[in-house]
Order: C-alpha cells, then sequence, then structure tokens
C-alpha cells in the first residue's frame, strides 16, 4: 500500500511496436526529471552471451529469461527509497557498440515500463497503477518492419521471422494473460491521444 512519502509507480507494458516508446517520450517531454521518472526494463537484458536461442541458433529477446529482472525490481526499490543510480544504456543488435553512462534519479511518479513488468511478480506486486498498451497485430508489425530496418539495420526476413517465431509467441505467452488485469487498456491503432490525455492529468493531479 503507498504510504505518503513513498513515489507513486505506474507500469507500462505492451506488445512489441505498440508505442510505448513514443508514448513515453510525450510524457517525458510534458514533465521534468524533478516530476516523473522512467525505468526502462531494455536496460536490463543480459549479455548477448547469456540469451537463449532458438533452434536456428538466433537470440530471441522476447524472452523473460533474458532480462536481469532481480536486478531491475532492486533498482525499483532503490528509487522507491529516494536514491539515485547510474548504469549503462543496453543497445541491441550492434556488436561492438558501448552503450553511455546514464543517471536514474527518483521522482514523485516513477513509470516502469517494459514487456515483461507484469510478468514479473515481484515487480507486479509493487506496481500502484497498471497500464497496458496494445494495437492490433497487422498495424504492430508494420511499424515493426519499418523500425527495425531502420534503427537496427535488419532485414525484412530477419524482421518476419522474429516476429513470427519470437514476438508472437511471447506476446501470447508473457503479455496477454495480464491486459485483462491493467487498469488502464490504452488502443493505439491510429492514435493513443485520448490516453494520453488520461495519463498525462493522472500524473499532474498525483504531482499536485
Amino acid at each position: 500500500m503507498k504510504t505518503p512519502n513513498k513515489p507513486y509507480l505506474i507500469g507500462i507494458a505492451g506488445g512489441s511496436a505498440s508505442g510505448k516508446t513514443y508514448f513515453l517520450k510525450l510524457l517525458r517531454a510534458f514533465f521534468t526529471d524533478d516530476e516523473v521518472c522512467i525505468i526502462s526494463q531494455d536496460n536490463y537484458y543480459k549479455p548477448a552471451n547469456q540469451q537463449l536461442t532458438d533452434n536456428q541458433g538466433m537470440i530471441n529477446f522476447d524472452l523473460p529469461e533474458g532480462v536481469d529482472d532481480q536486478q531491475f525490481l532492486k533498482d525499483i526499490e532503490n528509487l522507491s527509497r529516494n536514491e539515485s543510480f547510474e548504469m549503462q544504456e543496453y543497445m541491441f543488435n550492434q556488436p561492438g557498440v558501448i552503450g553511455g553512462m546514464i543517471t536514474i534519479k527518483p521522482a514523485p511518479v516513477i513509470i516502469v515500463e517494459g514487456l515483461f513488468i507484469f510478468h514479473f511478480r515481484a515487480i507486479n506486486k509493487i506496481l500502484d497503477l497498471k497500464v497496458f498498451m496494445d494495437s492490433k497485430e497487422d498495424i504492430k508489425l508494420a511499424r515493426r518492419l519499418e523500425r527495425d530496418a531502420k534503427e537496427r539495420g535488419l532485414t525484412e526476413e530477419i524482421i518476419l521471422y522474429q516476429w513470427h517465431n519470437h514476438v508472437i509467441p511471447a506476446y501470447n505467452s508473457y503479455l496477454l494473460p495480464y491486459r485483462d488485469d491493467a487498469d488502464i487498456i490504452i488502443t493505439n491503432n491510429a492514435t493513443f491521444d485520448k490516453g494520453f490525455e488520461i495519463m498525462r492529468d493522472h500524473i499532474k493531479a498525483l504531482i499536485a
């Protein structure tokens, strides 16, 4: 239960290419670092040599085992105790590229985001509000095709392989079962304007 001095923890999960990153970018632009802190599961993936591979030898980043959930939880708890910390940014599919150091500072509202935050029971348990973002499968696939080709330099063949063999099975196993337990569901097929307004106003009220 939330105490008067404890930050308010909002968990945001959703399928790949459902719009979480852009949604959070807009929230980040609206609030200051002293008001809202964002901590992302993406920075807690284990090194590539510790990731599980499929029967074709390809790393499957869409498995909860690939995330250091214990360190993730520990850092969330540190933020809840108003403690700052530094960590290295994780660089997906970019061999030899070393991520820079980032500083995570506590704030009255902490947003925890990632694919598996509802699946990780210890993290799920401490969230004050759970938000699930989603879109139709064909829309998410189109976004992923564009994003991964542009940002990660992947071919269409590899993107489609990952989608059908990694992304969709993971969504069905580790995300969809928690969708109906979320406090707020934001559907982002064409736009998430209304959902964004609700979240923005809720956070404003919390801070006030």
